[in-house]
């Protein structure tokens, strides 16, 4: 028999079924932009699958954006992303399928066991470094670097998700009026100038996800999305918590201003220094 097309608004809640020739096992999370699956390829190979919401499938504009996620993510390759296997932008039902990476997010990790030690976010901030520097080596910007898309496998942690990220020569700009991201995580030029956003847009978001693996909170917080978006562009983040070996390097990627901050390969030189304070 052959495999049955996920399309329809109801499917997602169908199980078993296929994404291709992928069939889904169970669901991993829900987003704005669609379902990821738990999945196993005809030969028994665990992936996680992002299917496009049914409501997403028929709209141009949207069917540009997971073209552009597909080409990022298959643009990225190391040790600190999930590479992708498959994928099809063009299905009834878009998908797009990757190594399925064991672990929990970063975003569980800290509410089900409270701050990070110093040890373990120096090895947080290196694997992260590392991955942007992968990310940006090939062009790509990834735009929302979060707890809930780095994952924290045993090998060191995933970035995932480049659904807003965007080549550095891409011709899909951010339209007037829409902010693309979240805002705790936002750098200023990304409420200021997001047609201007840049890899150190990344570093700067790199810095809050650091404050909140170490405090359970970001540097700039606030219920209101608009109070934090002002507090990123206009206050001084608050580190309190930070482990003082790693403070003033964090609060270098909190600079305002993208050039005071550092690059991924700076960033791995200096956690060089801080990891042999650990050993001796």
């Amino acid at each position: 028999m052959a495999p049955r097309e996920n399309d329809g608004a109801g499917a997602e809640a169908e199980l078993p079924h296929y994404a291709g020739h992928y069939r889904l096992e169970s669901c991993l999370g829900s987003g704005g932009m669609g379902v990821v699956h738990v999945a196993r390829s005809t030969s028994g190979m665990k992936l996680a699958v992002k299917v496009v919401h049914a409501r997403y499938a028929e709209d141009p504009e949207f069917r540009g954006r997971f073209r552009q996620e597909v080409a990022a993510a298959r643009r990225v390759s190391g040790a600190f992303t999930a590479p992708v296997v498959d994928a099809d932008p063009e299905a009834l039902r878009p998908w797009m399928a990757t190594l399925f990476i064991p672990g929990p997010t970063l975003s569980q990790q800290v509410k089900r066991n409270g701050p990070m030690d110093p040890a373990q976010l120096r090895r947080l901030m290196a694997g992260l470094a590392e991955a942007l520097r992968d990310i940006h080596r090939v062009g790509v910007v990834h735009r929302d670097l979060k707890p809930s898309n780095v994952l924290l496998a045993e090998d060191g942690p995933k970035v995932i998700d480049f659904g807003i990220s965007r080549p550095t020569d891409s011709e899909l700009r951010t339209e007037t009026g829409k902010l693309i991201g979240t805002p705790p995580f936002m750098a200023p030029e990304q409420f200021r100038r997001p047609r201007e956003v840049g890899p150190a847009a990344d570093v700067f978001a790199l810095g809050s996800l650091l404050v909140h693996a170490a405090t359970g909170r970001g540097p700039f917080d606030s219920d209101s999305p608009y109070v934090v978006a002002y507090q990123v562009v206009h206050d001084e983040p608050d580190l309190t918590g930070v482990p003082e070996t790693l403070a003033p390097l964090v609060l270098r990627c909190l600079a305002k201003e993208p050039d005071e901050r550092p690059t991924p390969d700076e960033l791995m030189r200096r956690l060089r220094s801080v990891a042999a304070s650990y050993d001796t």
